[in-house]
């Protein structure tokens, strides 16, 4: 091999949510001179969970999977060939989201991707396999990047269409017991073992839910409840908008008292405000805070520029809405009620994990374009629908995401697309997450007559006595926090900002 003379930059930043300690980044082996930039969690290497740091174990597991064994008999293609193989099987095994970079000093080469589902921002590479830079080719390096095919950890989607009729999916089916199961496995990886801030000896909550008072994230809550020690407190981060335009169709008149209940009167307040009413009346034993984030048209305004930059390449009105929601919430400064409730005083959640129920909709049928597929075409229609909702989930949402969550210093999990979750809902037959076409399952009346998006998961929060949340119909976050046209006038939300 030809002695080349090259320098490499590393830098990788750090939150450390893992582990006892804070690993210092890039990761170095002394050994082999080997070096990682990791952003993200591996919950699971095969089907071994890692305990403690991950970086360090994935370090591990990479020197491993490239290393050149002495019996090697062709150093110059035999060995990095094998290795190159061992690696990629190696990251097909990683569960989690991940971005990494990862420089194998002993073979030359630079490795570099980011997970199937495209969680972690990168908006620079495609989650369509694992990309490999030969630092001995001839050419320029610039044209000696290949991309190596990994393989997809999720299943087809089951289009498979029972035929007529479709049976009722039930409370008491194999398929809400098996749901139960993988959240209870999803939450307890994402929420187990999170350290406290540095510097912080103590933390009111370690944890705090993007909570809207709908059904997704209502079921996540009152799982986590079972999930957590009941000592460590548990915040719920509910956000509203001052918008104009819904301060100027109430009418002059009434402009003092509206802008007075323009958080009050929000619609994720008020199903917000229900659904905590229902979890501490179910949920004993626990210190819940419900932060009420309430947000000025002036704040908006003023961090508009901020929020374009950050969903940079997005750039549609309906992008912008939705990030002004996550962005302020996960800055989390609001109010929180004193036990008296007389008083509401002023609070900043510590919680550097935020859970997010995104995800519930694209598997489980939950959009109103879902309902008018199954309207126009029936079960066909509606799997076709949700194949495309599943696929674009990356590219249309959780690389954006990433970006406004950790803008502030925090980690957004998404417990609704766990590996094995996802692949078991991939699987699972379309008419059994749905209700769509299904006649009413409980005579008695006991329960009643449910939605039919997200019907299992419907069923599930009701059995877990969530009553309010299991009838709750779908609203669009922009639409609830009441974030999205806030200018007066005919805005789209297909519209370039402008």
């Amino acid at each position: 091999m030809q002695e080349r003379t090259y320098f490499l930059t590393f830098l990788s930043t750090v939150l450390a949510l893992r582990g006892s300690s804070v690993v210092r980044q890039p990761l170095r082996d002394p050994e082999s001179g080997s070096l990682l930039c990791w952003n993200g969690e591996a919950w699971k290497i095969g089907n071994q969970l890692i305990q403690g740091n991950d970086a360090e174990y994935v370090l591990n597991a990479f020197l491993n999977a490239t290393r050149r064994h002495s019996d090697d008999t062709n150093d110059t293609l035999a060995a990095p060939n094998h290795s190159l193989q061992g690696f990629v099987d190696l990251l097909s095994s990683i569960t989690g989201p991940y971005a990494f970079v990862f420089y194998d000093a002993q073979n030359h080469r630079v490795f570099y991707g980011r997970d199937a589902l495209e969680s972690k921002d990168w908006t620079e590479v495609e989650a369509d396999g694992i990309y490999v830079l030969d630092l001995t080719a001839d050419a320029d390096l610039s044209n000696a990047v290949d991309r190596v095919t990994h393989h997809s950890p999720f299943p087809k989607l089951n289009t498979q269409i029972q035929a007529h009729p479709i049976p009722a999916t039930k409370q008491d089916s194999p398929a809400m017991s098996d749901l139960f199961q993988l959240l209870q496995c999803s939450l307890s990886v994402r929420t187990h073992g999170i350290p406290l801030p540095p510097s912080q000896s103590v933390a009111p909550a370690r944890v705090a839910v993007l909570f809207s008072g709908g059904l997704d994230c209502t079921l996540l809550v009152r799982m986590l409840h079972d999930a957590l020690p009941k000592e460590q407190d548990i915040d719920l981060l509910n956000v509203a908008f001052e918008n104009p335009r819904v301060v100027q169709a109430a009418g002059v008149s009434q402009l003092s008292q509206t802008a007075r209940s323009a958080y009050s009167l929000c619609p994720d307040r008020i199903t917000g405000l229900s659904s905590y009413s229902e979890l501490l009346a179910i949920c004993s034993g626990r210190t819940w805070r419900f932060v009420s984030i309430d947000i000025p048209y002036t704040d908006t305004q003023a961090h508009r520029s901020q929020v374009i930059s950050l969903i940079h390449p997005h750039n549609t009105e309906m992008d912008l809405s939705i990030a002004y929601a996550l962005y302020f919430a996960a800055r989390g400064i609001g109010k929180v009620r004193t036990e008296s409730g007389e008083q509401a005083i002023r609070y900043t959640t510590p919680a550097r994990v935020l859970l997010s129920g995104l995800g519930a909709d694209e598997l489980f049928g939950g959009y109103t374009r879902h309902a008018t597929a199954f309207k126009r075409r029936g079960y066909p229609g509606l799997a076709d629908e949700l194949e495309i909702d599943f696929n674009r989930l990356g590219k249309r949402n959780l690389g954006r995401d990433d970006r406004i969550i950790s803008h502030w210093g925090k980690e957004i999990r998404y417990p609704y697309l766990d590996e094995d979750l996802v692949s078991w809902a991939l699987r699972l037959p379309v008419w059994e997450k749905c209700g769509f076409g299904q006649a009413d399952i409980c005579e008695d009346g006991s329960i009643p007559l449910l939605e039919p998006g997200k019907k299992l998961l419907r069923l599930l929060a009701w059995k877990l006595g969530l009553r309010n949340a299991a009838v709750e119909k779908k609203r669009a976050i922009q639409f609830g926090a009441r974030t999205a046209k806030m200018e007066v006038g005919k805005t789209k939300g297909t519209q370039t900002l402008s």
